[in-house]
């Protein structure tokens, strides 16, 4: 999931590069791939969030064992 959100990330800044490259100036749809490219970057942030707080649950999480006599 978060991998995808990076690829994504990635092709709009190149689409964005090549909007530049095509108009040499800073356009309408530059200002739509920017929104949109601040939306993926909420998300990604979002997703490694997730991933931070999972992981630091397994770590703090006390082992469970069990000694029998």
């Amino acid at each position: 999931m978060i991998l995808d959100l990076y690829k994504q990330k990635t092709s709009l800044e190149l689409s964005w590069q090549q909007e530049f490259n095509k108009h040499s100036k800073y356009t309408l749809d530059m200002v739509r791939i920017d929104d949109k490219i601040r939306e993926v970057i909420t998300e990604i942030k979002l997703e490694e969030a997730k991933i931070a707080t999972r992981e630091n649950a397994i770590a703090h999480s006390a082992p469970q064992v069990s000694v029998a006599t």
